[in-house]
C-alpha cells in the first residue's frame, strides 16, 4: 500500500480557505454568542432545544435509541477508533500520516474539556429530563468527537481508496456517523444547537487545520527515475484511445498537470485508429525520444504498445480504461484512470514478461495477460462492446452463460519441445499473469516476472462438472486431472484437430488450429507503485 499525502490535497489553493475558514468562522461567531448571551442565538438555541425535547419525551423505545447511539458514538470510542487506525498506518510504516492523526485525535480530545471550562454555559434545564448528565454544555464533546471522527474518516478514505463509487459512499458513511452523533444530542436534550454546531466546527477544524499543516511540511516527492541510473527523465509521451474516454479534453488536461507536477517536460499525444490500434503510435513516441510512454486504453491497447516497447528500455505506465483491465489489476495498478497516471509519472520501473506468440493465419505479435484457445475465446468473441459498455466485466459472465455449450475440442500441447500431451479440452488458456475479474485464480501460480508460462487445461464431462471446476480453481486446488490440468514451462506450442476460436488479452483473433507461445523474460519496464517508506 502506498500513501501520497498530496492525494487529499484540494486542487485549487482557495480550497483551503474554506476549509480551514468555514469552520473557523462558525466557531467563533458561536464562542461569541455564548460568551456574550446574544438574545437572537439564545432564543434560537431555546426554540430548537424545546421542539426537540417535545418530540422525544415520553416514548421510552425513541429514547432507548437515542442513549444507544449516545453510547456508540461516545468520544471516547470515536477517537479510540482514530488512534488503533493510527497504529496501523505507523505499523506499516506510514510515519507521517499515523503521526498526523495521533496529533489531531490528542487535539480533539484536550481542545473540548477546555472550551467548556473556559465558557461554562449549562446544560437546557427541563423538569423531567430525559437523562441525567453533568458538566457544561459548550462545546459538546460529542459532536466535536463526530466531527473529528467525519473530518479524519474522509481524509484517510482519499488517501486509501482509488477514486470512484466505494469511495464516496465510504465517505459519506462518516460524514453520516458525524452528523448523527451530533443530532441525538439535541435530541436527547442535553445540548443547544450552538453547542452542537460548535462541536461538529471544533473537530473539522483541528482535523483539517493538521492535514494543511502536514502538507507544508511534507517534502516534494522526487520526480520519476528510469531504471537505476537516477538520471530524471524529460519527454513523455501519451498512447490514447479516444473511444475509451469521455471528454478527450479533460483527460488531456488531467494529463498535463500530472506531469508538470511530476517535473516531466509537456507530453507528446498520440491517439489510436482503427486502422492503428497502437504500433505506429509507439514507434512515433519512440522517434520522438520519449523516456516513458503512457498507454490509456483496454487491454488490447495496451498489449500493442507494450509490445513495440518490448526490449527498448523505455518504461510504458498503463492508464487501465477498458472493460477487464487485467494487466492493471495482476500488477496492482490503480483501477482509476487519474489515480493510474499518478503512478506512471511518480513511480519506479518493474521488469517484467512479455510472451511472444504466433499461430496459423496470425501476425506474430505478443501478449501481456492470456491467451486462449476455445471457450474462452468463444466468450470473449460473444461480450460485444455495447454490452461491455453497459455492464462492464459481468458483460463476460453473461456471455459464458450462453456458451456453457461450447463443444470440446481435442489438442495437442507440447510444452519446452517435450513429446505432445494430448487432452479432450473445453478451453486451454496460457497465462503471464494469474488472476482473472473478482480476483479469480485461474493460474495462482503465475507471476509476471518469472520467466515462464502457465497454462491451464479445463474439460468438465458436463454442464454440471462446471461447477466442481469452479470450485477447485477459487479454492486454489493443487491435484490436475484429465479435466483439470496445469502445465508449466518457457514455450509451449498447442495444437487443435479443427479450427477454433483464439483469443489475445481478451481480443478475439481470427479462429485457427494453433498457438505458438514463448516468454520474453524481463524485456518490458512497467512503471508501479513506489514501496512505502
Amino acid at each position: 500500500m502506498v500513501l501520497d499525502v498530496r492525494r487529499a490535497q484540494p486542487r485549487h489553493p482557495s480550497s483551503w480557505w474554506w476549509a480551514i475558514g468555514i469552520p473557523t468562522v462558525l466557531l467563533g461567531a458561536l464562542t461569541i454568542a455564548v460568551a456574550t448571551r446574544w438574545a437572537p442565538a439564545m432564543a434560537v438555541d431555546s426554540a430548537v432545544a424545546t421542539r426537540a425535547y417535545d418530540l422525544s419525551a415520553g416514548h421510552r423505545v425513541w429514547i432507548g435509541i437515542l442513549q444507544g447511539v449516545a453510547r456508540v458514538g461516545d468520544p471516547l470510542i470515536l477517537r479510540s477508533i482514530g488512534l488503533a487506525t493510527a497504529a496501523v498506518l505507523l505499523w506499516r510504516r506510514h510515519l507521517r500520516v499515523g503521526g498526523w492523526l495521533v496529533v489531531v485525535t490528542a487535539a480533539d480530545w484536550l481542545l473540548g474539556p477546555a472550551a467548556k471550562l473556559l465558557l461554562h454555559r449549562p446544560r437546557p434545564h427541563w423538569a423531567e429530563p430525559l437523562v441525567s448528565i453533568g458538566g457544561y454544555s459548550f462545546p459538546s464533546g460529542h459532536a466535536a468527537g463526530g466531527g473529528y471522527f467525519a473530518a479524519a474518516g474522509v481524509i484517510t478514505s482519499l488517501l486509501l481508496l482509488p477514486r470512484g463509487r466505494l469511495r464516496r459512499l465510504v465517505c459519506a458513511g462518516f460524514v453520516t456517523v458525524g452528523v448523527v452523533v451530533g443530532l441525538d444530542r439535541i435530541l436527547l436534550g442535553v445540548h443547544y444547537a450552538t453547542d452542537v454546531l460548535g462541536g461538529w466546527a471544533l473537530g473539522v477544524l483541528v482535523v483539517v487545520l493538521g492535514w494543511a499543516l502536514l502538507l507544508r511540511l511534507t517534502p516534494e516527492e522526487p520526480g520519476p527515475v528510469i531504471g537505476t541510473s537516477g538520471r530524471r527523465p524529460s519527454r513523455v509521451a501519451v498512447v490514447l484511445n479516444p473511444v475509451k474516454v469521455a471528454d478527450v479534453t479533460i483527460f488531456r488536461s488531467r494529463v498535463d498537470a500530472s506531469a508538470a507536477v511530476h517535473g516531466w517536460q509537456p507530453p507528446l499525444w498520440f491517439e489510436t485508429t482503427p486502422e492503428d490500434p497502437g504500433p505506429g503510435m509507439a514507434e512515433a513516441a519512440l522517434a520522438a525520444g520519449a523516456e516513458m510512454v503512457l498507454v490509456a486504453g483496454g487491454d488490447g491497447t495496451v498489449r500493442e504498445v507494450c509490445g513495440e516497447l518490448a526490449r527498448t528500455g523505455v518504461a510504458v505506465g498503463i492508464v487501465p480504461l477498458g472493460t477487464g483491465n487485467l494487466l492493471a489489476r495482476n500488477l496492482g495498478l490503480p483501477l482509476h484512470p487519474y489515480d493510474a497516471v499518478e503512478v506512471a509519472m511518480s513511480g519506479q520501473d518493474r521488469a517484467v514478461d512479455v510472451v511472444a506468440l504466433a499461430g496459423d493465419d496470425l501476425d506474430e505479435g505478443c501478449f501481456m495477460v492470456m491467451a486462449g484457445l476455445g471457450l474462452d475465446a468463444a466468450i470473449m468473441a460473444g461480450a460485444p462492446d455495447e454490452l461491455k459498455a453497459r455492464m462492464g466485466w459481468p458483460a463476460y459472465v453473461v456471455s459464458a452463460l450462453r456458451q456453457l455449450r461450447y463443444p470440446a475440442v481435442h489438442v495437442e500441447i507440447s510444452v519446452d519441445g517435450s513429446a505432445p500431451v494430448r487432452r479432450r479440452a473445453r478451453t486451454v488458456v496460457i497465462g503471464n499473469v494469474g488472476f482473472l475479474q473478482a480476483g479469480i485464480p485461474l493460474l495462482p501460480d503465475a507471476r509476471i516476472d518469472d520467466g515462464l508460462l502457465d497454462i491451464v487445461v479445463l474439460a468438465p464431462r458436463s454442464h454440471l462438472g462446471w461447477l466442481g471446476m469452479v470450485w477447485r480453481v477459487m479454492g486454489r486446488r493443487r491435484r490436475t486431472d484429465e479435466r483439470l490440468d496445469r502445465m508449466t514451462g518457457r514455450s509451449v506450442v498447442i495444437r487443435a484437430e479443427r479450427p477454433t476460436p483464439r483469443q489475445l488479452d481478451g481480443d478475439p483473433v481470427r479462429p485457427g488450429s494453433e498457438i505458438r507461445a514463448e516468454v520474453l523474460a524481463g524485456t518490458l519496464l512497467v512503471r508501479v507503485p513506489r514501496p512505502p517508506r
